[in-house]
Formats: C-alpha cells, sequence, structure tokens
C-alpha cells in the first residue's frame, strides 16, 4: 500500500510560466493560456498570479470552469518593524479575506524585513541579507501569531514560506521559527527547492516538523547551477534566471523517500509543483510532464 499518482491532490505554480521575483521571465503568458495549460496537464489546484484577474467572482467562475482550485497566494509582511504592524495587519486581513472567498485554507506567509526581495525600506538591487535583531525577530514572531488568529477567524492556516534571500532560509533560523512560534498559529510551507538551496536536507525538514506540515511545494535544485552560485556568490534572482532551480526528478533532490515518509504520515494536503525556471529556455508543459512522468514511476515502484 502507498501513494498512488492519481490520489495525490497536485497542484502547478504559474510560477513556472510566469516569474514573481524576476518579472521579465513570461511577462508575455496570459491567463488564459496559463489556465488552459493547468487543466491539459491535469493539475486541479494552483496558487495565485499578476495574470490572474483581480475580481474575485470572475476568477472564481473562470478557475471553476477548468476545474482548477486557488489553493493559496504569497503574501510578504513587514511584522519585524513594530511602527508598521497596525498597516501589515490590516492588509494581511483583506488578503486573507480575498483567499477565503476563493476557498482557500492556506495562506503563504514570508517575513520581508531585511531580505533582497522585497522589504520596502531597502533600495532595488540589493544582494544582501540583513539578519534580524533579537528585537525584531520577537516583533516578527508576535506579528506571525497575530496574522495566525485572523487566519483562524476564517478556518484556514498560516503557512510560513522559508525562502531564499530572507531573513529564514538556512536550517537554524527555520528551526528558530519553529521553536519560537506558536504551534497552533504558525505552520511551515515545506517547500524541498528553498530547504535544499538553503543547506538542509529536504527529508530532515519534512522529519522534523512533520506535525506543523500542512502544505507543500515541490521543487528541484541543478547541483551544478547551485555550486557556481555559491562559488561565485550569485544572488538568488540571478540564481533563478541561471536556472537553479527546476522540477523534481530533474535535479539533486531524491524524492522517493520524501514521498515514502509523507505517505507513511498520511500526508493529504496540497502538493504544488514549483520549478521557478526562464520559460524560453525551459518551456513549462514539456518540465510539468517530464515531472508527472517521474513522479508517477517513483509512486509505481
Amino acid at each position: 500500500m502507498a501513494f498512488h499518482y492519481n490520489d495525490l491532490k497536485l497542484g502547478i505554480s504559474p510560477i513556472n510560466w510566469v516569474n514573481e521575483d524576476v518579472l521579465e521571465l513570461g511577462d508575455h503568458y496570459t491567463f488564459e493560456t496559463l489556465l488552459n495549460d493547468f487543466q491539459r496537464l491535469g493539475f486541479t489546484g494552483t496558487e495565485n498570479c499578476r495574470k490572474f484577474p483581480k475580481d474575485p467572482a470572475v476568477l472564481r467562475e473562470a478557475l471553476a470552469a477548468k476545474g482548477i482550485q486557488l489553493t493559496s497566494q504569497w503574501k510578504g509582511v513587514l511584522f519585524s518593524d513594530p511602527s508598521r504592524r497596525e498597516s501589515e495587519l490590516d492588509a494581511y486581513r483583506q488578503h486573507v479575506e480575498f483567499l477565503h472567498t476563493m476557498g482557500s485554507k492556506h495562506v503563504v506567509t514570508c517575513e520581508l524585513g531585511g531580505s533582497m526581495i522585497g522589504d520596502p525600506r531597502r533600495p532595488q538591487g540589493v544582494t544582501d541579507v540583513i539578519p534580524l535583531t533579537d528585537a525584531e525577530w520577537g516583533h516578527m514572531v508576535e506579528g506571525l501569531h497575530q496574522a495566525g488568529a485572523i487566519c483562524q477567524e476564517y478556518g484556514m492556516k498560516l503557512v510560513y514560506h522559508y525562502h531564499i534571500g530572507t531573513v529564514v532560509e538556512k536550517p537554524d533560523e527555520i528551526q528558530r521559527l519553529m521553536e519560537t512560534t506558536d504551534a497552533a498559529l504558525v505552520h511551515l510551507l515545506f517547500d524541498t527547492g528553498h530547504a535544499y538551496y538553503g543547506g538542509a536536507d529536504p527529508l530532515d525538514i519534512l522529519n522534523r516538523y512533520a506535525s506543523r506540515i500542512p502544505y507543500i511545494h515541490l521543487k528541484d535544485v541543478r547541483q551544478s547551477v547551485l555550486d557556481r552560485v555559491r562559488a561565485e556568490q550569485i544572488p538568488f534572482q540571478r540564481s533563478v534566471i541561471d536556472g537553479v532551480f527546476t522540477v523534481p526528478g530533474d535535479g539533486a533532490i531524491d524524492f522517493r523517500p520524501i514521498f515514502d515518509r509523507l505517505f507513511e504520515l498520511g500526508y493529504d494536503g496540497w502538493m504544488i509543483l514549483e520549478a521557478e525556471q526562464d520559460p524560453s529556455v525551459a518551456e513549462p508543459t514539456a518540465y510539468a510532464e517530464k515531472c508527472k512522468q517521474y513522479l508517477k514511476g517513483i509512486l509505481a515502484g
């Protein structure tokens, strides 16, 4: 008895087509093209995207027509800065209300204070991460608890996304986050690619924090690119353009023991396939098909 491919709640992220951090990647794709590709590939879930309609009613109708559920949307926060707390929580509540209207159950959340990918207090193009002070970390945790409580009001869960280029990207930072937050309010998004890129064994992250993982991003890493990124200290945005990420089955991560463990745990939540590649180099539908065949192969085994 094991997982079967058709039993998985498998979605695919628009970021395989349209990048949210490196805006020139995939900017030519339209909402209609994305939905047609998702449906043709057989995926039943996706996350929100800058190409999607902003009107919830329009978006909900379009997704429903294709049999696709909106599973979540990234929300960057600045809880580490207490002077912004009220406005940040107001914006967070609006975000939660939108996702609740869309039928989503999880809110992908990431602290951007000190990051290289979205701290509005920092100039564009910075390539370093400024670690939080102990006081700022405490403010972040307090804000995450407040945001997690908002999610609970709507029967939803805050899932924290550790992410390269932010203050929670390495194994010790993930551990600190888990140890300093309330397990009832702050859950963990298990992202295989960002775990590996950050220096962790994804299987170790899964084993350590299994009880707090209700949502997954499946992503692989090209070891040769990662080695060059580390040797040349290439910043995150550039590493994406250079192809550090790819789909499961095309990189360095062995997903068989990960799926074995997920089966043992009885995991039945969403798994969202991500790649974050340049679509002009790695055609998204071809790579999605490649991943599907890989997953079918390891699950059949």
